[in-house]
């Protein structure tokens, strides 16, 4: 007994001085638990949607490349003004009704194949519906966070609700893929429409209420619209992250919109390995996730942000090169590729994610954010149509290799920035005028 007492004390000391044990973090702990049930939920889900295109309505190379699009639209589409709503409205609210909405519209997939009537045009709209639910719960999730912990603890929350997250795509895409196996890809998508009703119930039980907005403070939707998108225009470091981020997400697009095409018919590896192969590739993701917050304090949150990405590069030709391989290689090349790639990543996102919150002020986050996923999501869905185009015409390695080809100019704006030369960021927007451009 003796022996086990001072680990039980660090671990008693760990959860009074971290977020989680911390006498603020009661409403912390609702998001996090919440959103963590919905994670699972989705990464089960986000492998049952594809495969549903691709195994019961025979989707192509297009229509692949459509879906994706679709799933990506809304940011496109309405993501600058969801901010300026986001920022009218009490987030906790908004959270709840993209749950409720995202599950809604999931439910109507499993329902229609039980009644034969489930087409191809039906998953695109789905698609679109859950994304636009999405855009809107994005910007008030990351927007609500700074108000339920305190600003010192911005990145610690992050991390924690980033190590949900990875663990989710870690157990999810191998358990999705074992289930599309056995009861098939419809049912799947019940887990996930059930998965936002546990969100949902966790989110109202949070106690903190949001003052909400003055309607006299309103201004005409575009010029609120343009403080975020002027914000985010005016930070020459934000302006570095904003361009690596969206150049990134676009050719990353080009060859993910194709890769369950790629992997089920082209590589043979059957739904059990994919969901295997984006299992092991998520292990990099809870890798980073917890290797974020040490990796910042060692190397400075600066330099994280210019250099985390660097390592994935060569890794990300695994996947083309993974063609003609016998299945057991080819599902190991898929793992490794996106294990490292999702370490880079994380550490990446943790990284900005948090300099970002900390700079802006508050009444603008909304519309910061949602200015930031308009061009970084944004291009998404440009992406994953030109992948779709370049599938059908030239085939889906050619799209695979412009995908990881794209990819490597991405890290040029952080990397030949003064980020790489900054081990501390501003903490506050008035300690940011001097940077240079």
């Amino acid at each position: 007994m003796t022996a086990d007492a001072p680990e039980g004390s660090r671990l008693r000391r760990w959860y009074a001085t971290s977020l989680v044990g911390h006498p603020d973090g009661r409403d912390f702990r609702r998001l996090w638990v919440g959103d963590t049930i919905s994670q699972l939920g989705t990464q089960v889900g986000g492998i049952a949607l594809p495969l549903l295109a691709v195994s019961v309505l025979a989707a192509d190379e297009l229509q692949m490349g459509l879906l994706a699009t679709f799933e990506n639209l809304a940011f496109l589409v309405v993501g600058l003004p969801a901010g300026a709503w986001v920022d009218r409205m009490r987030k906790r609210q908004v959270l709840i009704w993209g749950d409720v909405v995202r599950g809604v519209a999931l439910l109507s997939l499993p329902v229609a194949w039980l009644l034969g009537v489930l087409s191809f045009p039906l998953v695109l709209v789905v698609a679109l519906v859950v994304g636009v639910a999405t855009v809107f719960f994005d910007v008030a999730y990351q927007s609500y966070l700074p108000s339920l912990v305190p600003s010192e603890r911005i990145s610690e929350g992050n991390a924690k609700l980033q190590v949900s997250a990875s663990v989710a795509q870690v157990a999810g895409p191998g358990l999705g893929g074992v289930l599309v196996r056995l009861i098939g890809a419809p049912l799947v998508l019940l887990v996930d429409a059930v998965s936002f009703l546990g969100s949902v119930w966790f989110t109202l039980r949070i106690r903190h209420r949001e003052d909400p907005p003055n309607r006299a403070d309103r201004r005409p939707l575009h010029v609120e619209v343009g403080e975020g998108l002027g914000f985010v225009a005016r930070q020459p470091l934000l302006r570095r992250i904003v361009a690596t981020t969206a150049i990134g997400n676009l050719f990353h697009a080009v060859g993910g919109a194709l890769l369950v095409l790629f992997a089920i018919r082209d590589l043979g590896v059957g739904e059990a390995g994919l969901g295997l192969a984006l299992s092991l590739g998520a292990v990099g993701g809870l890798v980073g996730a917890l290797a974020a917050g040490p990796l910042i304090r060692l190397v400075g949150e600066g330099r994280t942000i210019a250099l985390s990405l660097l390592p994935t590069l060569p890794f990300a030709a695994l996947v083309p090169l993974a063609a003609g391989q016998p299945r057991p290689v080819a599902i190991a090349m898929l793992g490794v590729s996106g294990a490292v790639f999702g370490v880079g990543v994380v550490v990446y996102n943790v990284a900005q994610v948090s300099f970002r919150q900390r700079l802006c002020p508050r009444p603008l986050l909304g519309r910061m954010n949602a200015s930031v996923r308009f061009v970084v999501w944004g291009t998404m869905p440009v992406g994953a149509f030109a992948g779709g185009v370049i599938g059908a015409e030239a085939g889906v390695l050619a799209a695979l290799w412009v995908g990881v080809l794209g990819q490597s100019l991405a890290v040029l704006p952080v990397l030949l920035s003064p980020l790489v030369r900054m081990r501390d960021l501003p903490r506050h927007l008035d300690e940011h005028a001097g940077d240079p451009a």
